[in-house]
């Protein structure tokens, strides 16, 4: 296909319903968690190019659509978020993270759940306003469902934590969840994320290794967890993140809330 110059004219966000924009989401994990960043999984399609778990059929996936591209390629789709209400939660059984996580701290707090995975976008969109476009959606799917708590894991990529010594004592010491929130890694896999004390951090060098997304988090007022979980299936360090939807600041909630709504 040619390569199309990113346009935010031509997007459309909205919620899965037809069977081909689930697909092309699925096409498009599998382009960067599996391609890219070498992950696999037992539900994983090699053959057709499809990265999809037992937990699709329970969440919605939003989808950013560029219009131009082929939808009857699966081509359409530039970006994905995958959103699990605890309604539908409490259909599959558990939330997704539950394998790595003890979210006992979140179930306690009697407050309404929202977790959230899967986040990509296209290579092509990157470092433009697509991820943008899908925290505008993310925004608008938060405020319909009344959502006070929102969490999911973020990863870096790589699983030696030895490397990733200054990101990973950073966000402990700086950006620990209150002991309310503080979800923590399920006990045979806890892998310390304190691996440096605070006066041997270096904060510029610390940031500079830590994901986009996660710095996002970071920007609204979120929290990271107690403990990372090494996920060898994915090739990745995982931290756990919680925001509390009420302590977003005004500036950070107007930058993806005003305006009119942008998922159809």
């Amino acid at each position: 296909m040619t390569r199309l110059t990113p346009d935010h004219t031509s997007f459309e966000l909205r919620l899965a319903v037809q069977e081909a924009d689930l697909l092309a989401a699925q096409r498009l994990r599998y382009a960067v968690f599996v391609e890219e960043l070498g992950g696999d999984g037992d539900l994983v399609d090699h053959d057709h190019r499809f990265e999809r778990d037992s937990f699709d059929p329970y969440y919605d996936h939003l989808v950013l659509i560029d219009t131009r591209r082929d939808a009857a390629a699966l081509d359409h789709v530039v970006g994905v978020y995958r959103l699990l209400t605890g309604a539908k939660a409490a259909e599959a059984g558990r939330f997704y993270t539950e394998d790595e996580y003890d979210l006992t701290p979140l179930h306690q707090t009697g407050q309404s759940l929202l977790e959230l995975g899967r986040s990509c976008v296209h290579a092509e969109y990157r470092g433009g306003t697509a991820m943008h476009q899908l925290w505008q959606g993310l925004a608008d799917y938060v405020i319909r469902n009344q959502i006070d708590l929102l969490f999911g894991v973020a990863s870096f990529h790589g699983t030696d934590t030895a490397a990733l010594a200054q990101p990973l004592s950073y966000l402990h010491h700086r950006h620990l969840a209150p002991p309310h929130l503080r979800v923590r890694t399920q006990p045979e896999a806890f892998a310390p994320m304190d691996l440096l004390p605070p006066d041997q951090i270096d904060r510029r060098a610390a940031m500079l290794a830590t994901p986009a997304l996660i710095k996002a988090y970071l920007r609204l007022g979120g929290f990271v967890g107690e403990g990372a979980f090494i996920d060898h299936a994915f090739n990745t360090t995982d931290v756990f993140l919680v925001t509390d939807t009420a302590q977003i600041s005004p500036r950070q909630r107007a930058i993806y809330t005003n305006g009119p709504s942008r998922l159809t």
